[in-house]
């Protein structure tokens, strides 16, 4: 049986249009970049691509890079990429002639402008409190470099810094899906961050280093692991009530093999 036509996307079906208010000019400084090849003088700009990838993201409803074509027939999108109907043809060669890192400026910004919040007295604590994660992302054959598992099963890998009061995403790295998530959080280490990461991270020198960092973290430690009590601190009723079941300052590791944490 054919495959029945997708209904056209139209302007009411697509969100996310007051975003770009504060986006497309942030945007603007990255038109000059890679137009050297341009000899007709109607290819498609980095800013316009980088404007429509946003478009995809805020919009679950554009599924694939036609669907995405599709929506610049859309007088509300022209408007936001500043230009007319682009090409599928144009689309898929942007993918390869854009560098991607040059955005990591305009995301930095847009970071700063988020306000730094003043959290109530009993979460002062917690001011600085940054999730860890990597995350794999599904990839695509002729992706040669995302290697994960073989060549029928590629995927990239997300390593996202989420500051959680402020509720955004303050460093991000896209890498191999087979790569390091230890490897990837020791390059981005900064100082005054109270990390909080998963059992994927639990590796004892990657603990003294955020330490040596300026940092400090919170995070779970493998069914394994090996410690040596130094103090045990009392665990007050609201505390308990609140589900901590001890509070206790130890070494660890294991000293015969010179790794030891305290």
């Amino acid at each position: 049986m054919a495959r029945k036509p997708s209904k056209p996307v139209t302007a009411k079906d697509l969100q996310g249009f007051k975003y770009f208010e504060a986006v497309v000019p942030l945007l603007a400084r990255l038109r000059d970049t890679g137009t050297l090849r341009d000899q007709a003088g109607n290819r498609l700009f980095f800013d316009q691509y980088a404007a429509l990838l946003l478009l995809y993201f805020f919009n679950p409803i554009l599924t694939s890079l036609n669907g995405l074509q599709q929506a610049t027939n859309l007088q509300k999108v022209q408007k936001i990429i500043g230009g007319a109907r682009l090409s599928i043809g144009a689309l898929s060669e942007a993918q390869g002639v854009f560098d991607a890192t040059l955005l990591e400026g305009i995301f930095e910004e847009l970071v700063d402008r988020v306000a730094p919040v003043t959290p109530k007295p009993e979460w002062a604590a917690l001011k600085d409190l940054t999730a860890v994660d990597g995350s794999l992302l599904p990839a695509c054959s002729r992706m040669i470099w995302a290697l994960w598992v073989d060549e029928n099963n590629r995927a990239a890998k997300m390593h996202v810094h989420f500051e959680v009061l402020r509720g955004i995403p303050v460093k991000v790295t896209v890498t191999p899906g087979n790569s390091s998530e230890t490897v990837q959080l020791r390059a981005m280490l900064i100082e005054n961050c109270l990390y909080v990461i998963d059992r994927d991270y639990a590796e004892y020198r990657l603990f003294q280093e955020i330490i040596v960092a300026g940092s400090s973290f919170i995070g779970r430690i493998r069914n394994n692991a090996v410690w040596e009590v130094v103090e045990e601190r009392p665990v007050s009723v609201k505390a308990r009530a609140a589900g901590v079941r001890s509070d206790q300052v130890v070494w660890l590791g294991c000293a015969s093999s010179g790794e030891v944490f305290k």
